[in-house]
């Protein structure tokens, strides 16, 4: 595990969201050109980070809360399953039933979407607004062990700005996570 502390450079605050169309758990696929909701959320996760699975409930929890707002949550795992087969397609669709992900939870097999997104570790949040201007990059808190002791609520207050037509408090925080397991 690599532990990965910064953000993207591959995307810049403005710049528009790379179009990807990707496989879901649920048996459909995404096609974020037509996602018309005012903010689309764009977590890079997998299974088996400690980091994913500690932030798990509070992105299921925010999905929850923003959903009658506006915001469109969509969770894409990067990872090689050939090397870590707990982030197979099979492992991700038993984790989206068993988890009740009220979001669709994709996989990028080629990885192409997470090289345009730059994309760097597990969790990596990305918060665009309804022209898919990027508005937010990085964490989503400033505490992923315990939620208990959270202070900064970064993508929480990214979307709550977008979906008002605002800018969100901070652009940028590092991402902090394991970093995305790159085939050769």
């Amino acid at each position: 595990m690599v532990l990965i502390n910064d953000n993207s450079k591959v995307l810049d605050i403005g710049d528009p969201m790379p179009h990807f169309t990707l496989p879901a758990t649920d048996g459909l696929s995404v096609d974020s050109s037509i996602i018309r909701d005012p903010a689309l959320v764009i977590v890079f996760t997998c299974n088996h980070c400690p980091y994913a699975q500690a932030v798990e409930q509070r992105l299921i929890d925010l999905a929850k809360d923003f959903d009658q707002e506006g915001a469109q949550f969509v969770l894409i795992n990067s990872n090689d399953a050939d090397k870590y087969p707990d982030d197979s397609f099979a492992c991700m669709k038993a984790r989206h039933d068993e988890k009740s992900f009220p979001f669709p939870y994709c996989f990028d097999e080629t990885q192409q979407v997470a090289k345009a997104f730059g994309a760097l570790c597990t969790p990596h949040c990305f918060v665009f607004d309804s022209a898919r201007k990027l508005k937010y990059m990085g964490r989503v808190d400033d505490n992923w062990k315990e939620p208990e002791k959270v202070t900064e609520h970064n993508l929480r207050d990214a979307i709550a700005a977008v979906l008002k037509g605002q800018e969100p408090p901070v652009h940028r925080m590092n991402a902090i996570g394991c970093s995305i397991k790159w085939k050769n």
